[in-house]
């Protein structure tokens, strides 16, 4: 059985692809709105711990799930609030008339969903990071 707290990666990879498909075709078409669908998708997965790619995508799994290897959904849903926030600021920024901003920002997504497909998790380290600061401030004390 799966863990409750796990995601099969095929799901996770599916997310990823999704968000690099999607920021590629905004930049080919230079439609920044369509960053809006990879943004909804992921902020519910952050915020009602309901992602729309990640549902779908179990649908076409070959195996149960229990049996791919697993990813942390905490750590995942850490990773979908960098993806929101950066995501969420290229749609401002394209709002705003800051092109700049836009591709910075949603370029940032992209890479970091690349370079997770490409074996480094970006978030999971800048999670790790974060959780080694904190560990030392408490003991510290």
């Amino acid at each position: 059985m799966n863990a409750p707290h796990s995601i099969p990666k095929p799901l996770v990879d599916s997310n990823q692809i999704f968000i690099i498909i999607t920021v590629l075709i905004s930049w080919i078409t230079k439609e920044p709105w369509i960053l809006f669908i990879p943004f909804l998708a992921v902020f519910s997965g952050v915020l009602l711990k309901y992602n729309p790619v990640i549902k779908i995508g179990r649908l076409f799994l070959k195996k149960a799930p229990a049996e791919y290897r697993q990813e942390d959904a905490a750590q995942q849903r850490f990773n979908a609030g960098i993806a929101s926030v950066c995501l969420g600021a290229a749609l401002i920024s394209s709002s705003a008339g800051w092109v700049t901003g836009y591709y910075l920002f949603s370029g940032m997504v992209l890479a970091a969903a690349a370079v997770a497909l490409a074996g480094f998790c970006i978030g999971c380290f800048v999670r790790y990071q974060w959780q080694r600061f904190r560990y030392k401030l408490r003991t510290a004390k």
